[in-house]
């Protein structure tokens, strides 16, 4: 079994730290044994998995010192490759440790068990409220793969594309004011879309992309 490779390299990185390290002891893996303190259990597998990951929160009704171990390195891997900041958050989030073993059997503890203190983002909190609060309707439905998100910030283009599609330009205090969209000016100015284009100081007009485009949204606000 690949897995049983690893126990070597994994018991001489424990030993070396003064531990008793015993292989297959009740359902766990690895138990290791220091002193009086509390036991350290390791979950192993070839490869970083969702299945590695619940057995290590399993182990915690156990021992409160768990870790997960597996390859890591070229060939080996590619979730933690892809994705290693993501992982050691979700497992500092459990309180479960981490250690990677190379090709060669170098052993790292890369994260270390500890109870987790959730810290919250002010800002990201705020903006998803802000998102929800000026986004109209519920146009998008949750769990889509959709590439082209209706937010708020697109609604209120749209809005300005639609009063512009009539008109040769209009001033910005104009879209802002007719539009309902307070933010016209910075919408106008930043352009993300392709579909303003400004023909002088504080005017703008469609671009041929935002003509062709806009009737795509008809229904957008409805």
């Amino acid at each position: 079994m690949a897995e049983a490779a690893l126990y070597p390299p994994i018991k001489a990185f424990l030993e070396a730290q003064g531990y008793a390290v015993k292989g297959e002891i009740g359902p766990c893996d690895v138990l290791a044994l220091r002193g009086d303190e509390p036991p350290v259990i390791v979950e192993i597998k070839e490869q970083l998995t969702l299945a590695l990951i619940l057995q290590a929160v399993d182990r915690l009704t156990m021992a409160p010192t768990v870790y997960i171990a597996f390859r890591a390195g070229k060939g080996y891997s590619a979730s933690w490759r892809t994705r290693r900041k993501q992982v050691t958050a979700l497992l500092r989030r459990l309180g479960v440790g981490l250690l990677t073993v190379s090709s060669r059997n170098r052993v790292e503890a890369v994260v270390d068990p500890a109870p987790y203190r959730s810290r919250l983002s002010e800002r990201k909190g705020q903006r998803l409220l802000k998102e929800f609060s000026e986004r109209v309707g519920d146009p998008e439905k949750g769990g889509s793969a959709s590439a082209i998100r209706m937010t708020a910030y697109r609604q209120d283009a749209i809005r300005c594309a639609r009063l512009l599609k009539d008109a040769e330009a209009l001033k910005v205090s104009v879209i802002r004011d007719q539009a309902g969209v307070d933010r016209a000016g910075t919408i106008l100015r930043d352009n993300h879309y392709g579909w303003f284009e400004r023909v002088r100081v504080g005017h703008y007009k469609l671009t041929p992309r935002g003509v062709s485009e806009i009737d795509g949204w008809q229904s957008a606000l409805c």
